[in-house]
């Protein structure tokens, strides 16, 4: 009896191990040294931005703009992708540009309005 009890312990552990995973996580989470390329940077960049608006970190207006310019520059720990949307319909010219960071492989890093 105390056998079937460990058994079925053991069983019910296993199958409700993925349960209890957490979710598959976003497109833009990347593992290794390979550079992304520069539609899969720009992507995840309009992903960003759209999860900013949700949060309520961007106004709304920023939704519909699209991408001004992606380029590869040199960051604090090497190459980095800087991303920068112009929203227009700012009223502070200080931040009607959005600039969103990336590591070369395609990584999240930081988003601002400086550029820095």
């Amino acid at each position: 009896m105390k056998t079937l009890a460990i058994a079925t312990a053991l069983a019910s552990t296993l199958f409700a191990a993925p349960a209890a995973l957490a979710d598959q996580g976003s497109s833009c989470h990347f593992h290794g040294s390979k550079p992304a390329s520069e539609a899969v940077v720009t992507d995840c960049a309009s992903q960003r931005k759209a999860s900013l608006v949700k949060a309520g970190k961007l106004d709304a207006s920023w939704q519909a703009v699209k991408q001004d310019k992606a380029e590869l520059v040199d960051g604090k720990k090497g190459k980095e992708w800087k991303v920068s949307f112009k929203n227009p319909a700012v009223a502070d010219a200080a931040k009607q540009t959005l600039y969103i960071f990336f590591s070369q492989p395609g990584n999240f890093i930081a988003a601002n309005h400086t550029g820095q």
